[in-house]
């Protein structure tokens, strides 16, 4: 729950106090009054009495009682002030404003409405020493301690533009110009999760939703049409095990989920369905990142897992978040086996936060059911500078490191291992991943201005989490001769890019950015396309006789974008 709304209900439940103050007072004051008069009815001077009267007629008993009354609600409120102005309490949360590749959960506060509650119910005959006592504190949000909204992959906006104790709505649009300097005829580019056209206007994502939280109960919606409708369920081959086109069933939601929240330790939340992967520190919606193009470690790597997560928070500076789902970015199971993982985010002050993400165990190749991934996923960031009396007012960095490979089904992690089965010799050839990414982001004229620098490298030989280009219409379900994807096909590759950010109100971003990227093979879309004449030809990814699609080794791209989250 945001600030602001903490606030107007805070604000809410001392008016609601006052307010029975004042009937609770009127109260005590009519019965002697109305008893003063049903004894004098008889005479008709008797029921015309004036204030004097009125006064005389208190006893003096309910008048100290009112009194003692009035002191005991002065102090009260005074206690609550002064807990709500120290820095690192409030109420348990219902919610959490993820780090990394997740949104604003939002959730309601009782804490308030309780303790006022039980100050309107305090025994009249308290003693002074138990009045003066200090309420019982809640324990403190965690992560509130400090202001998040300069870490990459966390939505910059510091409160929502609409709050309710039920719902807390969000609306994202994302609005991308390309412009590739291959200038590709069919105006496609391959190799990327969130640039796709070339030389055209195109909606990456609509998004509407919002958190639901009452009662400790809480679920998210948040819908993507546009583009992302269509290209992150592309990269999905385990939609082709089975039936209920479960592409088509999940392509417009990028998150739903439900769940509750316990009220323990500093919060405990337990959610099932689609939520954000949070593999590759990039947040799947550009508002939230400091680049829009980010790097292959991000690029590659899930942004989406459909299953359970149990998020608890021991202190108000750590997370651990164990995950059970389907798979590897995969609306269902590639084979038998489930995956399992987890998160652990520690931030120690405001300046620092550690982020660690594991995968194991699933079996994420279809038609491969002995071959188990494996996946290291580790990023710090750190504010380094933070002054907002300068023209340069805040300066961070965050650098990720990524290890994985596959083992099992013909291919190994450690290097080419050798068996001899029936008296034939056979190689598993090693499948892993290596990368890294480093980004260096300055704010300038308080938070209006921002550059970001960064870049990283690849290298993952089997090709298991390159994107496969689009190449005459190609999925990970159907693959393409044209860029095979076999046990040790080599695969490296690194990128840099310039982002430039104008940001004039904490809901938008207008945003300029130059992207290189380069490849030991050739991968990216060249001059003639990858469509071939007349549009796709014979099944998905198929050979078309007389054609080849133009694939170059590097590609510049011009980004254009609007970015808006309410």
């Amino acid at each position: 729950m945001n600030l602001k709304t903490f606030e107007i209900r805070n604000t809410t439940t001392k008016t609601a106090r006052r307010t029975a103050v004042v009937l609770l007072v009127a109260a005590s004051l009519s019965l002697p009054l109305h008893g003063q008069q049903a004894s004098g009815s008889d005479s008709a001077g008797a029921s015309a009495t004036d204030s004097t009267t009125a006064d005389q007629a208190i006893p003096p008993a309910v008048m100290k009682e009112l009194e003692a009354m009035k002191k005991r609600i002065e102090q009260l409120e005074a206690q609550l002030q002064k807990r709500d102005g120290e820095p690192g309490t409030g109420p348990a949360v219902q919610g959490f404003a993820e780090g990394s590749k997740g949104p604003n959960s939002a959730g309601t506060n009782l804490a308030s409405a309780s303790l006022a509650q039980s100050s309107l119910t305090q025994p009249q005959s308290e003693t002074a020493s138990s009045a003066a006592s200090t309420p019982t504190t809640q324990p403190a949000e965690p992560f509130a301690f400090a202001d998040w909204t300069w870490l990459n992959g966390n939505a910059r906006t510091k409160e929502a533009a609409f709050d309710s104790k039920f719902f807390t709505p969000e609306i994202r649009a994302d609005v991308s110009y390309i412009y590739d300097f291959n200038n590709p005829k069919d105006n496609t580019i391959g190799g990327s999760s969130e640039v796709f056209r070339s030389g055209e206007v195109q909606v990456t994502q609509l998004g509407v939703g919002g958190d639901f939280h009452y009662d400790n109960v809480r679920a998210r919606l948040m819908t993507q049409f546009g583009m992302y409708s269509q290209t992150t369920p592309r990269n999905d081959a385990s939609v082709a095990h089975g039936q209920w086109n479960l592409d088509n069933a999940y392509r417009y939601v990028s998150e739903a989920y439900g769940g509750y929240h316990f009220n323990a330790l500093h919060g405990i939340n337990l959610d099932a369905g689609i939520f954000v992967s949070y593999i590759g520190l990039f947040s799947y919606y550009n508002f939230d990142n400091w680049a829009y193009q980010p790097s292959y470690v991000s690029s590659n790597t899930p942004w989406f897992f459909n299953g359970v997560r149990l998020q608890v928070f021991p202190t108000a500076k750590l997370k651990i978040e164990p995950w059970f789902i389907n798979g590897w970015q995969s609306y269902g199971k590639f084979n038998k086996k489930p995956g399992l993982g987890g998160q652990i985010n520690y931030r120690p002050n405001g300046a620092v936060s550690i982020i660690l993400n594991n995968y194991g165990l699933g079996t994420d190749t279809l038609g491969v059911p002995n071959r188990t991934r494996f996946h290291t996923d580790d990023s710090i960031e750190v504010k380094y500078y933070d002054n907002p009396g300068r023209l340069l007012d805040k300066a961070a960095f965050t650098f990720t490191g990524d290890l994985g490979c596959e083992s099992g089904g013909g291919v190994s992690c450690f290097g080419n291992t050798v068996k001899v089965v029936g008296g034939q010799r056979i190689v598993n050839p090693k499948q892993s991943f290596v990368g890294y990414m480093i980004y260096n982001r300055l704010w300038f004229h308080k938070d209006r201005y921002a550059v970001t620098l960064g870049g990283g490298q690849i290298n993952n030989p089997g090709r298991y989490l390159v994107l496969l280009p689009p190449i005459n219409g190609a999925t990970a379900i159907s693959g393409t001769p044209y860029f095979t994807e076999n046990p040790g096909d080599p695969y490296k590759a690194w990128d840099m890019t310039a982002t430039y950010d104008y940001m004039p109100s904490q809901y938008i971003t207008f945003r300029w950015e130059y992207n290189h990227r380069a490849a030991n093979v050739p991968y990216f879309t060249g001059r003639g396309g990858v469509t071939p004449p007349g549009g796709n030809t014979g099944p998905l990814g198929s050979t078309v006789p007389g054609w080849a699609p133009d694939l170059r080794k590097d590609e510049n791209r011009l980004n254009l974008s609007v970015l808006v989250k309410f």
